[in-house]
């Protein structure tokens, strides 16, 4: 294959949301297993310090970061689309929070649904584009007590849930109608290392480096199911590459798990008692019972299952804590809800 060949197949990938964990193993991914020509993350904010950035594409020249909101700042986004025209956008961008979004619940779909919906439409203008993947989420089909399918109905039952229900719901009548090349990505609960701390995950690995109890809301009764942010991140490339245009896809692992479980794993994981972990405090608001995705579509489509087990990704977030932790250690674990 001459040079000029292989450049017209390389691909420039943009990942909006990408100042967040996600984003950052994505990014990641990109660089090392897809044939790319640049790996751009766009993010609201500056880009974070190391242990959570894990100081991605440094020394690449393929790798850039631009602080752009997408909410406010659309003229700047499409000045960088339009310069670097990418065949690639993945969109993590969010307000990701159900938890707290029952209180200004319109900054939820002021982001997660108006935002998007200008941008999509000026988009589907750009001809360079190929392909916009967008991350939705397992909380639309609501509370489930069978592994929810793609076509099961949704029922969201958060604001937050609802934002992102509306914003799927553009993109499929787009993509039928007028053509916009698209696919809904909806995972589970992913996890990595890098991720804020008000997440359970990394929350409970700076627990149990530190000697500080995890508040176990509702004594970890839900359950729900968790993927590596890194399986995430293949799913997104596989699905890139090799999916018709057009089709929302479930990833997750095949069973979900109970909170207390997971924590439990965690405990295994420092070798320490579950109870010297955590304590048991009362549930938060609009708790959903059992988060569960039937991902055979996505198996069946692009041949992708989760590769990485919970007690190994478990193992892989304590040492990422042991590495950070005199950063860590005094770093905010609450959810601040900006603009």
């Amino acid at each position: 294959m001459t040079d000029e060949q292989e450049n017209a197949r390389m691909k420039t990938y943009i990942i909006l949301g990408g100042g967040g964990s996600f984003g950052v193993h994505t990014a990641l991914y990109l660089l090392a297993h897809a044939n790319a020509r640049k790996v751009i993350c766009v993010g609201r904010n500056p880009e974070k310090s190391e242990p959570f950035t894990l100081n991605v594409g440094k020394g690449d020249p393929r790798y850039a970061y631009h602080q752009v909101h997408i909410g406010y700042e659309q003229d700047r986004l499409f000045e960088l689309f339009d310069a670097e025209k990418p065949e690639v956008i993945i969109s993590y961008a969010a307000q990701g929070e159900g938890a707290v979004s029952w209180k200004k619940s319109w900054r939820f779909f002021e982001t997660n649904c108006v935002a998007l919906v200008k941008m999509a439409e000026d988009l589907l203008q750009r001809k360079y584009l190929e392909r916009f993947i967008q991350i939705g989420t397992s909380e639309l089909y609501g509370s489930v007590d069978f592994a929810a399918k793609e076509d099961t109905p949704i029922q969201p039952t958060s604001p937050y849930a609802a934002s992102k229900a509306a914003f799927d719901m553009y993109l499929l009548s787009v993509s039928k109608v007028l053509k916009f090349p698209m696919n809904i990505i909806r995972p589970s609960n992913a996890y990595c290392p890098g991720q804020l701390l008000h997440r359970v995950i990394p929350k409970a690995v700076v627990c149990g480096l530190t000697g500080r109890k995890l508040p176990l809301q509702g004594g970890g009764r839900a359950r729900k199911s968790y993927i590596h942010a890194r399986d995430l991140a293949r799913a997104i490339h596989l699905v890139t590459e090799k999916a018709p245009l057009g089709k929302v896809y479930n990833a997750g692992p095949p069973a979900p798990i109970s909170i207390r479980d997971l924590i439990a794993k965690v405990a295994e994981g420092f070798k320490m008692p579950f109870e010297k972990l955590c304590e048991i405090t009362g549930d938060r608001l609009g708790q959903d019972s059992q988060y569960w995705l039937d991902s055979s579509a996505i198996k069946q489509d692009v041949g992708w299952q989760p590769q990485i087990s919970l007690e190994e990704g478990i193992q892989e977030m304590i040492a990422w804590g042991r590495k950070y932790i005199e950063f860590l250690k005094d770093y905010p674990v609450d959810y601040v809800l900006r603009a």
